[in-house]
């Protein structure tokens, strides 16, 4: 169900710290929920749309004090729908970490990050109807839908953007906990293999080692315990690839516990046995330093009930 909200007058919002470095486009893709995109570019095409009484391009990135004009306007808006009670009771006691900039939280497994797909509610979604007094909430990473873990969410664009270039320049250190399969021989062993997303005739997507064509990968993997048909590893990440852990753990020939899509069928039955109903990957550790705060911060989460049940029983 849809109403139509009509904004016969033009508006004029003045930029805060928190909107400085948006793109405009989105800036006004954001206020302006329901207007279609292509109606908002065909304002800044037609300069509807000025920024201190001058024309933009949809690329001009926003000024402290800048002053917007947005012209008469009409949207569409849905009724709004609310995650259910058990929803937002899931994620009541997520928090692991908070700052005046920074909110850690151990995302559950089965929840993907956002929105989208046929899925009304992602993480980010939860959070912001659970701190509506945040003006600002945003993803800082994406963690797979059945990864569990470190996850980190920016209350300030300046927040944002300091963790953007040091997750570029490689500067966040990120590493998981997984079982993979059968006993690891010797110690630490670094994978460096390109990966490419695929599609493949069924519509669903995949990643492949592709050395030619791929993005650039690096995963590290420690041993931490061995079992008998199986062992708990460490695996810390330099990029941040689609599926990179999966993938390069597979090509080892040590696929993931629980890996549906990656993973070796028999070995997921077993473990299936003996309790496991997810995929066994953890992001067990997150460390960067701000560079306005000047402050190391380190994050550990250690396994969930499922996942350290699992390990008590190899034992």
């Amino acid at each position: 169900m849809t109403t139509t909200l009509s904004t016969h007058t033009v508006r004029f919002v003045v930029v805060d710290n928190e909107q400085v470095g948006q793109r405009i486009d989105n800036f006004l893709l954001r206020i302006l929920k329901g207007v279609p995109k292509t109606r908002v570019y065909k304002m800044l095409r037609k300069g509807e749309v000025r920024v201190n009484s001058g024309r933009i391009q949809p690329s001009y990135r926003l000024q402290l004090d800048d002053k917007v004009r947005i012209p008469p306007v009409t949207q569409n808006a849905t009724v709004e729908h609310r995650p259910s009670a058990s929803l937002l009771k899931l994620f009541a006691d997520v928090t692991v970490y908070e700052d005046s900039g920074l909110l850690v939280i151990n995302k559950p497994s089965g929840m993907p990050v956002h929105g989208g797909s046929g899925v009304k509610f992602g993480v980010i979604e939860i959070m912001r109807k659970l701190r509506p007094e945040l003006k600002f909430l945003e993803l800082v990473h994406r963690l797979d839908k059945d990864t569990s873990g470190c996850l980190l969410l920016a209350k300030k664009r300046s927040v944002l953007v300091h963790l953007h270039a040091l997750l570029r320049e490689h500067k966040i250190h990120k590493s998981y906990l997984t079982l993979v399969r059968g006993q690891w021989q010797g110690g630490a062993r670094t994978v460096e293999l390109s990966l490419e997303k695929n599609v493949q005739q069924s519509g669903e997507r995949v990643v492949v080692v592709n050395d030619d064509q791929g993005k650039r990968a690096k995963t590290v993997f420690k041993p931490v315990k061995k079992f008998h048909q199986a062992s708990l590893m460490e695996a810390i990440i330099y990029t941040g690839r689609t599926h990179q852990i999966r993938v390069h753990a597979g090509y080892l020939g040590r696929p993931i516990a629980g890996d549906e899509k990656y993973g070796d069928k028999a070995f997921n039955k077993e473990m299936r046995n003996i309790g496991l109903k997810r995929l066994f990957l953890h992001a067990h550790k997150v460390a960067f330093t701000l560079p306005e705060q000047k402050k190391q911060i380190s994050i550990e989460i250690a396994l969930g009930g499922e996942l350290q049940a699992l390990i008590e029983r190899l034992e």
